[in-house]
């Protein structure tokens, strides 16, 4: 069981342990302002309640020592040097797991914690090869879980065959501008037009109207980050387009709503719902109660609701029952127990760690992952994918787009610091 499933059954972590050594440290490495914020600074403060949730129960039990944890963050917003450097610090100090957003944000500082053997996790999974054995995506699987809609919608609406899509050149981007393309590939929805665009600026205006040059019944915008992605559909909304708009995120939806309309906004396709969604009630989960997170959440922290807002305080759950299992904190020892028999509990339920072939190594933990739409400017799950399913059947027409944009694992070499 999770920490949050013992409290749901009674607050039940022993209370008669002796007190341990000093705090466990935990490391945030994630951008915490600029354009990538909503990203990384509503993941900090999930963190931040789950760490009070678990020290107020008397903190995190190693052996027969019960331990308190403390967070240490750092912005990766700040550049290259300040994220190097954040990341010695975190292991100076002796963080056990250092969480991440990843891609482009972690890059500077992920070969040297390989070399040291650091247990990080990422977001991102095509930050996974051979060279990262002790880095794991055991939450969110971007981008693959976004093939989940194209075929959610293509089952749907067999009359939509015409799609245009725009992503941003960088680590975020491109891995899911290869899989939007093999999974509209895969459901036979022909790619009309592509845009691709520098993350540091471009104008949404002439992105959408560049898209809509061929008539497209769908517009996706792939993983643009949270203010490209309202930016882009507020000019779809004023340019006429009528029709399914997939998107990876919708971070702060109602905003969107707001100034678009609801009718609009009932096409609005993306793949994070939000916790107190009906459809998570008596699932299989890795919070036994997500809407109490949730109200939690937007209790401390009104408005701040994103995509990862829970993911890594899944992913410290995870680790949590890793390390009680592991009876140690030990980088080594708690990634055999999470890896132990192949499979482990993801946000969504039962899932399998894999990604020999798409990432050299199954360090990837892959399950299902839902669809979700707005409905009456609420978004709500419409269902469950199997991620694993769809890489069963078109596993091989994603790795032809990943090597077309020179994504494959073995193109993609790990710059080791001068």
């Amino acid at each position: 069981m999770s920490l949050a499933q013992r409290l749901a059954l009674g607050g039940a972590l022993p209370r008669t342990l002796r007190p341990g050594p000093p705090a466990v440290r935990i490391g945030f490495l994630a951008p915490l302002t600029g354009p990538l914020a909503p990203w990384g600074l509503p993941g900090l403060e999930g963190c931040r309640l789950w760490a009070d949730w678990l020290n107020g129960q008397g903190g995190l039990t190693i052996g027969a020592a019960r331990h308190p944890v403390r967070i240490l963050d750092c912005d990766t917003a700040r550049g290259l040097e300040a994220t190097r450097q954040g990341a010695r610090t975190m292991v100076a100090q002796g963080a056990r797991i250092i969480l991440s957003l990843g891609g482009d944000s972690l890059a500077p500082a992920l070969p040297w914690l390989m070399d040291r053997g650091a247990l990080v996790s990422t977001l991102l999974p095509f930050d996974l090869s051979p060279a990262t054995p002790s880095l794991i995506a055991p939450a969110e699987i971007h981008p693959l879980f976004v093939v989940t809609s194209v075929a959610w919608l293509a089952a749907r609406r067999p009359d939509l065959r015409r799609v245009s899509l725009c992503s941003q050149e960088d680590l975020m981007g491109l891995p899911s501008l290869a899989t939007y393309r093999a999974a509209f590939d895969a459901a036979g929805i022909t790619r009309v037009r592509e845009v691709r665009y520098s993350p540091q600026g471009a104008d949404p205006a002439a992105i959408l109207a560049a898209m809509l040059q061929e008539g497209p019944q769908i517009l996706c915008w792939c993983s643009s980050e949270p203010q490209m992605v309202h930016a882009l559909t507020e000019a779809a909304f004023h340019a006429g387009f009528r029709g399914p708009i997939l998107s990876c995120t919708g971070d702060y939806y109602p905003r969107l709503v707001e100034r678009t309309s609801v009718d609009f906004m009932q096409d609005f396709i993306f793949h994070f719902p939000d916790f107190d969604d009906p459809a998570l009630v008596g699932r299989a989960f890795f919070f036994r109660q997500p809407s109490g997170f949730h109200a939690s959440f937007q209790a401390r922290y009104p408005g701040h609701w994103s995509a990862v807002s829970w993911e890594y305080a899944a992913i410290l759950d995870q680790w949590q029952s890793a390390v009680e299992i592991a009876g140690s904190a030990r980088a080594d020892r708690v990634l055999d127990a999470m890896k132990r028999g192949g499979r482990m509990m993801n946000a969504f339920g039962p899932a399998r760690w894999q990604g020999e072939a798409l990432f050299g190594i199954d360090n990837a933990l892959i399950g299902d992952w839902p669809v979700v739409r707005i409905q009456d400017g609420r978004a709500r799950i419409q269902a469950f994918g199997s991620v694993l399913d769809w890489l069963s059947r078109h596993e091989g027409l994603l790795l032809d787009h990943l090597q077309d944009l020179g994504l494959r694992w073995q193109q993609r070499a790990v710059s080791r610091p001068g």
